[in-house]
């Protein structure tokens, strides 16, 4: 299992020791949230954040777009570090242009889908993405209740992927800890964002290994 910790939940103050905390882990991913307070209702890093962050990470870096019209940064987050960049299909007028873009930028694509959004609208572009991100809490804020109906949406996503026969990896992000972390695993999970769970643990090296081993 992968692990992305995502670093929203992290001590800003503190951001470097934060990073390099997660340098020191088996967590293989850190994730950077993006938020410009009118996809989301919320603002969290932007670019210059981001490259900050990068600088010190040695982990790869999975960075998730909440904005609005993503076409438009998409070289400057390539320029920052982005290794994975994913954006929310909701925000996407030109979904297939958008995912071109990241590929030509030499980056991973991803695309994230909110609780609302059904895994069918995905069907003609699966075979281009890298990732898919499925939100299991409404985007915008941490420590959100997990919702259960996500389980469902990672079954039917990941019958999708083998019928193709991709190689589309399944993030799921939000409410994610070491318990639900099994079911997740079950349901087709790769890769698990998680953010609370494992700032606000005493040992988050255990919090991170315990969802690796789950």
């Amino acid at each position: 299992m992968i692990v992305s910790p995502s670093v929203l939940s992290a001590d800003f103050a503190n951001l470097q020791r934060d990073v390099e905390m997660l340098n020191d882990s088996q967590a293989q991913w850190i994730h950077v949230d993006v938020m410009d307070g009118v996809f989301v209702p919320n603002i969290s890093f932007g670019i210059p954040v981001t490259a900050a962050i990068a600088k010190h990470a040695k982990k790869v870096m999975d960075v998730h777009l909440m904005i609005v019209n993503p076409d438009a940064y998409i070289e400057e987050f390539k320029n920052a570090g982005a290794e994975y960049l994913t954006v929310h299909y909701e925000a996407c007028t030109h979904l297939h242009r958008t995912v071109q873009s990241i590929h030509h930028h030499g980056m991973k694509a991803g695309v994230a889908l909110n609780p609302h959004t059904p895994v069918a609208v995905l069907k003609d572009i699966l075979g281009d993405l890298d990732l898919v991100l499925i939100m299991s809490v409404n985007p915008g804020f941490g420590g959100q209740k997990f919702i259960e109906r996500t389980y469902d949406k990672i079954k039917a996503l990941k019958a999708m992927i083998v019928e193709g026969g991709y190689a589309t990896l399944i993030e799921v992000d939000g409410g994610v800890n070491a318990e639900n972390a099994v079911l997740l695993k079950e349901a087709g999970a790769d890769a698990l964002v998680a953010g609370n769970y494992v700032f606000k643990h005493e040992n988050p090296h255990e919090a991170i290994t315990l969802i690796i081993n789950c």
